[in-house]
Parts: structure tokens; C-alpha cells; sequence
């Protein structure tokens, strides 16, 4: 008898997502599809709009990462005002890369202790009423503290420099249009309302500490589950150093080895290509030269973790080389070790922040420059799920005539549809019955990227998980419902 599993949607992403899982008579898995089930249309109705809009319209994509979009935005459309990012005026630049830190941070924060830390602290058998962010407090309630704290100081810093934790405005055609204040400032460094710079290293490295600590407790369960070969892709600086701001585009293999050797941003159209599947709204990114089958890679904290040289603060860089020590791998290609990864970066940013507080030219009065106009703009950054990419193109009016969004989550398109695979193949075909923990590991391994899917979707409504069988025939026999 052939069966479909589905799951709809998947739970805690962000956004709206399915995963069919399709049994044949024997009860082993035939198939499995990660969909995107809904339509992103940015990349056409933000055509014929001025240049200068696209940094406030398109991080209306999402509420959960507008800076990530803003940034990248405006990145591309400082080349349409002719200003690269070295052109950029130090303040303006500093300012950028603090907001850049501060989201990175807060949106980890957001993952990690709201999102995924009910799949490690009770484990993926957990019942249903314990996998949530109020069941962690009950039972942690100091880690729970931490979590919200470290979010809040992350929304702060955004506020300070941008208006508003959500959809806020600092960058503008060739800088920003602001600048930060001493009393601003100084809001970070004394602590008197939501702890200060030192406090978030301190407990960032304490996360660190206790995600190594997790996994050498439970090294089997993560090193084996979800794990399969794959590219990696993330950006690195002139030295090879972790960048999550601006750089040169690298991808290395599941092995190590270079098949992107760090290239100008600028360049990512010679480089990738994107294809479609009928059962899914999102594309599926790829290299060129390698082709579609093996050339699509995975991004984020796992992947820039493992393509790096070094990453350019100290706590932060000691913290990956003992990553890698006790990996025992050139290139770890376990999925449930990016949330170890994404605490590593955590206390990077938090580490970049402090230096960037203390710099003087953070409160500096040159905002703005300007160069010679072009009629085409790139602008790519390291966004909290990976590598995001804004291109825009337009006429002599500066009206907008094409765009194209390659979200983070879209790179992770396919790494996603092979995890789900591997759970399906390696969970759910090997017990014979399927059982609510089975199609918890199913959502599990999807949460370890972080997915932003309403990057790529906007809905309204309720999100209640609906689970539904079918027979070879098609008929439905059995499903269930979770409000």
C-alpha cells in the first residue's frame, strides 16, 4: 500500500512550509519534498519603482530579518549612486556594521533560545506540550533570561541606529542618514537597563560553552543525524577571515576543497545559476561549472565556519578552532552542529559590536557619498540564515527594471529537502510505524537552517499543523490536527 505523509506546515520557522514524505507498499520511502507553498512576488512588483525606494520596500519580505534586506539593498543601490563599499565614509560604514551585528545577533538569539532549544534540552522525543520556548523557562528559567535579554540588546542596538527594531531606516544612496549620539552610545556600555556590551560576550561565551559541553554528551545522535555531503558557500575578507558584512564570494566542497575561489561579488551572475521544480515557489541556487545535480551549496553559520580561514575576533576565532578540534573534520557536514556554529557567531558579533562602540568615528558627521551613476547595482552580505543577494538594474529615469532576490533560505533549498530525505530514509522507513517523535526529526533537521521562509512568503491566519495519510489509491485514511 503506498502512503503520503504530509506535514503543513512545518513549526517553529519562520514562514510557511510543507513536507510530503511518500511510502511505497513495503512502508520505505519512495520520495520526500521540502514545499514552498505560497508566491513571493518583490522581484516584480518592486519594478518601476526609484532605485532609492528599494532599501525600505524590500524588507518588507520579512519581519523577522528586514536589516538583512535593507542592508543588501542598499548595498546594491550605493553602486547605482556610484560608491562601492570602500567608498563609503567610515562612520557611515560603522554604522552599517553595527546594525549588521546587532541583527545577526538578536536573530540568533531568536533561533537558538525560542526556536531550537526545546529540540536539544528535552530531545526530539519530547512531547508535544514541551516543545516551546515557555517550556524552556519553566525549566531553565536563567537560560530563558539570557535569551530574551540577549535578543533585547540585539532590537536595541537596531533602534539606536535605525529608528525602530522592525522595518527601521539608517542607510540611504551612498551612506546613511544618521548618526549615532554619545548618550546613544553610552546606552550599551553602562547596563543600566538591559546589561551592557560585556555582559552579552560573557554569556554568548557561556553559550558557546555550553553547546560544546552538549555535544560532547551527545556527539553520536548529532554527528550522525542529517548528515550528508555537500558544497558550502559564504563570504570571506582579503585574508580569508569570516565577513559577515562585505567581501569575496568563496564555496569549498564536502571535502575542503576550493570550487569558488573567492570571488568579487560583483561576479555572482557569471557564476550561479538558478533552477525550478514544479512542486515548490522557491528556486534551487547552483554553480555553474559544477552543474545542478552537485553544484548547490549550503549557507550560513555552518558553512562560513567551515570555509573560513580564521574568524577575525579572538574569543570568537578560539571558539571555531575548537569547533574544528573536536569535529576531527576539515569540512563538517553534520547538520544539527550549525547550532553550535550559530552560537560561535553570536559572540563574534557581540565581540564586533564592543569594538564598534568604542570607536570615535561611529558618532562622525560624514554621512554621505557620492560617485558617478551606473544603471546597475549588486549588493551581497552575509544575512543571519547565509548568503543574500539583492541585483538591481535601471533605466536613465533611475526607475527600477529588473530584480532579482537570492535569499539565504533559497541556498539552503536543497541541503533542507536532503535532510528531510535522510530523516525519511533513516527514521521513519526503518520502524515500520510512524509515530509523532518521527515527524518531530523531520522538523528538527529543517530548524537546524533556520529557515526564513517568509522571506519568500507572505500569509495571514492561522498556522495549525495538519498531518494526513493516504492509501495507494489516494484515498485519505487517516489525519490529524495540531492547533
Amino acid at each position: 500500500m503506498n502512503r503520503k505523509i504530509t506535514i503543513d506546515p512545518v513549526t517553529r520557522v519562520e514562514g510557511h512550509g510543507r513536507v510530503t514524505i511518500h511510502l511505497d507498499e513495503y512502508g520505505q520511502v519512495k520520495d520526500s519534498f521540502f514545499h514552498i507553498v505560497e508566491f513571493r512576488g518583490f522581484e516584480r512588483f518592486i519594478q518601476g519603482h526609484p532605485y532609492w525606494e528599494a532599501p525600505v520596500l524590500v524588507q518588507r519580505l520579512c519581519g523577522i530579518c528586514p536589516v538583512s534586506h535593507h542592508l543588501a539593498a542598499a548595498k546594491a543601490i550605493d553602486q547605482i549612486v556610484g560608491v562601492d563599499p570602500k567608498d563609503l565614509s567610515p562612520t557611515a560604514s560603522k554604522l552599517r556594521r553595527l546594525m549588521h551585528y546587532g541583527q545577526i545577533f538578536q536573530s540568533h538569539a531568536l533561533h537558538f533560545f525560542y526556536l531550537a532549544s526545546p529540540d536539544l534540552l528535552f530531545g526530539v522525543d519530547a512531547p508535544v506540550e514541551k516543545r516551546n520556548v515557555i517550556a524552556v523557562a519553566i525549566e531553565n528559567r536563567g537560560l530563558a533570561i539570557k535569551g530574551i535579554t540577549m535578543r533585547k540588546f540585539g532590537q536595541e542596538i537596531i533602534k539606536a541606529v535605525a529608528g525602530k527594531r522592525i522595518h527601521g531606516i539608517l542607510a540611504v544612496p551612498g551612506g546613511v542618514h544618521k548618526t549615532l549620539t554619545k548618550e546613544e552610545r553610552d546606552y550599551f556600555l553602562d547596563g543600566k537597563n538591559i546589561g551592557n556590551i560585556d555582559t552579552m560576550i560573557e554569556w554568548s561565551q557561556a553559550m558557546v560553552d555550553f553547546m560544546k559541553d552538549y555535544h560532547e554528551k551527545n556527539r553520536k545522535f548529532l554527528d550522525e543525524f542529517a548528515q550528508f555531503p555537500s558544497g558550502h558557500l559564504g563570504m570571506v575578507n582579503d585574508e580569508g577571515g569570516l565577513d559577515l558584512y562585505d567581501g569575496k564570494l568563496r564555496a569549498i566542497d564536502s571535502e575542503g576543497n576550493i570550487t569558488l575561489d573567492d570571488i568579487s561579488t560583483d561576479l555572482y551572475e557569471e557564476y550561479f545559476s538558478e533552477a525550478v521544480a514544479q512542486w515548490s515557489y522557491m528556486k534551487f541556487p547552483y554553480l555553474k561549472k559544477i552543474g545542478r545535480e552537485k553544484g548547490w551549496n549550503r549557507v550560513g553559520p555552518l558553512a562560513r565556519t567551515n570555509l573560513c580561514n580564521f574568524i577575525t575576533t579572538p574569543l570568537a576565532d578560539k571558539a571555531r578552532q575548537e569547533f574544528i578540534a573536536f569535529t576531527g573534520q576539515k569540512v563538517n557536514n553534520s547538520t544539527l552542529y550549525s547550532h553550535w556554529a550559530r552560537l560561535i557567531e553570536v559572540l563574534h558579533c557581540a565581540e564586533e559590536m564592543k569594538t564598534l562602540l568604542y570607536d570615535p568615528e561611529l558618532m562622525g558627521d560624514d554621512l554621505i557619498r557620492k560617485g558617478i551613476p551606473r544603471l546597475k547595482g549588486i549588493g551581497i552580505i552575509e544575512a543571519p540564515r547565509g548568503t543574500l543577494t539583492h541585483h538591481y538594474e535601471v533605466d536613465e529615469k533611475g526607475m527600477i527594471t529588473r530584480c532579482n532576490l537570492i535569499v539565504s533560505t533559497t541556498h539552503n533549498n536543497d541541503a533542507m529537502n536532503m535532510a528531510v530525505r535522510w530523516v525519511a530514509n533513516n527514521v521513519i522507513s526503518r520502524k515500520g510505524t510512524i509515530t509523532d517523535s518521527m515527524l518531530n526529526q523531520v522538523e528538527v533537521a529543517i530548524r537546524a537552517y533556520d529557515p526564513c521562509l517568509s522571506c519568500a512568503t507572505q500569509a495571514m491566519g492561522k498556522m495549525p499543523l495538519k498531518v494526513e495519510l493516504y492509501n495507494h489509491y489516494g484515498e485519505l485514511i487517516d489525519e490529524k490536527f495540531k492547533n
